[in-house]
């Protein structure tokens, strides 16, 4: 039998009174909603050390145990999917994901997501925390973004890296080209992300929203483009982009959010997850890794030098 984990969060006066599920959801865990819910009926979830049903709301103070080790195996399918690794040991394993892969099954994406090329690499050697259809993923990459993402060999790891996720002391850098030419050379964007009222597979900045911290700073300025890096504090569903678009210059490519504008004939959005840093979840050892710009990428910054 797997070894159980229990790790312990306490409420506090800005989470109260939320549905359990949906807190245990949002706590970057990569949990999703669905398998809390499970998790609470099986009593893997506990508040103040007793069951609770899954729409209890939650109170100031609030002890919440998750106990890991009793998942079910998984169901996925194991593919045979090239993979780029940038390292790898007993714990953790990091991948420069290319753009067009999502990165767990969804809807409409039962294989061929970076998930099943995971589970046929790792074999059995892979964090259950995720469920079912996300053994090991410890954070997100939307579907064309690329770049560098961690995914975690066994459940203490998970937990640990989730945590300092949570607790911001993983630094994400990601390289963007947006439209437009930004003026300052660095800037911070504050503006809560939640999901948008009119189109629900959306996000927008709203007022009631998630808090979203968001740093540029200028890499170089072409003709009508800025490259920038980016360094995020928090992991809303597509903060980059959103937060982006909002103050008036939208990643290139992304069709979602600059109105459909493709001008450089790319598929999908110019950002890429450059560099992680991280304390490893063994070691206690500082990790630094890198992921060098794709090609279509450096074709595109090229294009821009001769205008």
């Amino acid at each position: 039998m797997k070894e159980k984990i229990k790790n312990n969060y306490v409420v506090n006066e800005k989470d109260v009174n939320q549905r359990l599920d949906m807190y245990i959801a949002s706590l970057d865990l990569n949990l999703s909603r669905s398998l809390v819910q499970k998790m609470i009926e099986s009593e893997n979830i506990l508040v103040n050390n007793k069951k609770v049903k899954t729409s209890y709301k939650t109170k100031q103070g609030d002890d919440i145990t998750i106990i890991i080790g009793e998942l079910k195996e998984t169901h996925l399918k194991a593919e045979e999917m090239p993979l780029d690794i940038v390292y790898e040991d007993n714990d953790i394993v990091v991948v420069n994901k290319e753009k067009g892969i999502v990165v767990h099954p969804g809807s409409g994406n039962i294989d061929g997501t970076l998930a099943n090329a995971i589970l046929n690499h790792c074999k059995d050697s892979l964090s259950g925390i995720g469920g079912e259809l996300r053994p090991g993923i410890v954070h997100r990459l939307d579907k064309d973004t690329s770049g560098l993402i961690i995914v975690a060999k066994n459940d203490k790891s998970h937990i640990n890296l989730s945590n300092q996720i949570k607790e911001r002391k993983v630094k994400k850098i990601y390289t963007a080209l947006v439209r437009g030419v930004i003026s300052e050379n660095n800037a911070t964007i504050n503006m809560p992300i939640g999901r948008s009222k009119v189109d629900r597979k959306k996000m927008s900045v709203r007022a009631d929203g998630k808090e979203a911290i968001t740093h540029i700073q200028v890499i170089k300025r072409y003709n009508k483009y800025t490259l920038i890096k980016v360094k995020i504090d928090t992991g809303r569903t597509h903060q980059i982009r959103v937060h982006m678009a909002e103050i008036g210059f939208p990643v290139v490519g992304d069709e979602v959010y600059s109105n459909g504008k493709n001008e450089f004939n790319v598929h999908g959005q110019m950002l890429h997850s450059t560099s992680l840093d991280f304390i490893h979840p063994t070691t206690n050892k500082k990790m630094h890794l890198e992921a060098s710009l794709p090609e279509y990428f450096i074709n595109v910054l090229e294009q821009l030098e001769k205008l």
